[in-house]
């Protein structure tokens, strides 16, 4: 079927009220940037709907990017025809032709926004539903749950056909609720809590911790590539590489084994937290699930998250290693998360970690260390590189951008 329209229609955003053009221009922007490898399409974006006219590109190739954008409840693939009862007939006859198998009912739904077409709503229903008669002489119609549902719409420009209802992403636009800091290591958890993140409508930047020589470049490719499988439901995310290994060789020079974890935790988010500040973010976004290892503790979030006052968002904080692991490889990131290529926080995980942290204590062995000094020299080692769809890597070295 050659496809010459995508009808979208939008989700949340029809309870936005006042908000709701602010809303509807983002999810337009964000689509277009979803779909920016298909330069003829054009976006119109009103009120009710977003109509993407195709203008000769490849329906097959555009329809799976569109279920990636969150923002999207449903949406269907259409055919234009001139508005007149002939060419609706038998662009109506021609369909059922080509997907009617023998064994489905059907029901024709029809929509007028233009009252002065010759035939109201019930009436086009009628004519089109003995057309279909005529092609098909042994289907059934059936008002409640058809198998085929034809739509027809008579708008002021022309008439348009659709029978395919597709189910979009859901949530909000990427990018309505502010934006927010992703600690992304390399692992199972921090994707999906930015993919969760982004469905709220929160834009992401991912900010990923390397301990050269350490850490591998496999392993600092592997969060980049982590971050670009999020990048389809956004279309690009900026990747802030952050230059850990001193402060982690001073902790383990520094302090006891116990205490590793916590310190080389509580130093990460005060690094996150000054990069959001730079960068005007709101939050900051984690991958932690309760109990899961030492550092997600309660007692051990409670002397981590002492260094910031910032709202920590964790998407999968309550959810089992099987849910998260469902979803992941639903987002298509698992197999990737589980290439055997260690991040900082596994390099220098000790045997017997603190589940329990003494905050006195934790503030006790700070003292040993120069944080200011570390964290400034630390912030002007950034390296910032926006990931696409693509990986076209468009990158800017040190802190130019902050």
């Amino acid at each position: 079927m050659q496809y010459t329209e995508i009808m979208v229609r939008y989700g949340e955003l029809s309870t936005k009220g006042k908000n709701r053009r602010s809303f509807i221009m983002q999810l337009a922007q964000n689509v277009r940037g979803a779909l920016m490898e298909f330069p003829g399409l054009k976006i119109h974006a009103d009120r009710d709907r977003m109509h993407i006219l195709l203008n000769g590109e490849d329906s097959s190739l555009v329809l799976p990017k569109l279920k990636k954008v969150f923002g999207i409840q449903t949406f269907s693939p259409s055919i234009q025809v001139e508005k007149n009862l002939e060419a609706l007939k038998q662009m109506t006859q021609q369909i059922m032709e080509e997907i009617y198998t023998g064994k489905e009912t059907f029901k024709i739904t029809a929509k007028r926004s233009d009252h002065d077409f010759e035939l109201d709503s019930h009436g086009l229903q009628q004519y089109l539903g003995d057309a279909v008669m005529d092609v098909c002489p042994e289907i059934k119609a059936q008002m409640k749950r058809p198998d085929i549902n034809l739509r027809v719409e008579i708008r002021r420009d022309s008439a348009y056909l659709s029978y395919e209802t597709l189910k979009g992403a859901g949530g909000l636009p990427v990018g309505t609720s502010g934006k927010g800091m992703l600690m992304l290591s390399g692992g199972i958890d921090s994707p999906v809590a930015g993919y969760l993140a982004m469905k709220r409508g929160v834009e992401i930047e991912a900010v990923h911790f390397a301990s050269p020589p350490y850490t591998s470049e496999q392993a600092l490719q592997k969060a980049k590539d982590l971050t670009e499988k999020l990048t389809p439901y956004v279309g690009g995310i900026q990747f802030i590489e952050v230059p850990f290994t001193e402060i982690q060789e001073e902790i383990k020079k520094r302090s006891p084994q116990g205490y590793w974890m916590t310190l080389t935790r509580r130093m990460m988010l005060r690094l996150t937290d000054a990069i959001r500040e730079r960068r005007h973010g709101l939050v900051i976004i984690n991958g932690e699930s309760l109990g899961q290892v030492a550092s997600q503790t309660l007692h051990s979030m409670v002397a981590i998250n002492e260094v910031t006052t910032t709202p920590i968002i964790r998407p999968v904080v309550t959810m089992d290693k099987t849910e998260i692991i469902e979803l992941a490889e639903k987002i298509d990131t698992f197999e990737l998360a589980i290439q055997p290529f260690e991040d900082c926080c596994t390099i220098f995980a000790p045997p017997q970690p603190k589940t329990r942290p003494n905050l006195e204590k934790v503030l006790e062995l700070e003292e040993r260390f120069d944080i200011e000094g570390m964290m400034a020299r630390c912030l002007a080692g950034l390296k910032v590189e926006e990931i696409t769809p693509q990986q076209s890597g468009k990158k800017e070295e040190f802190a130019d951008l902050l």
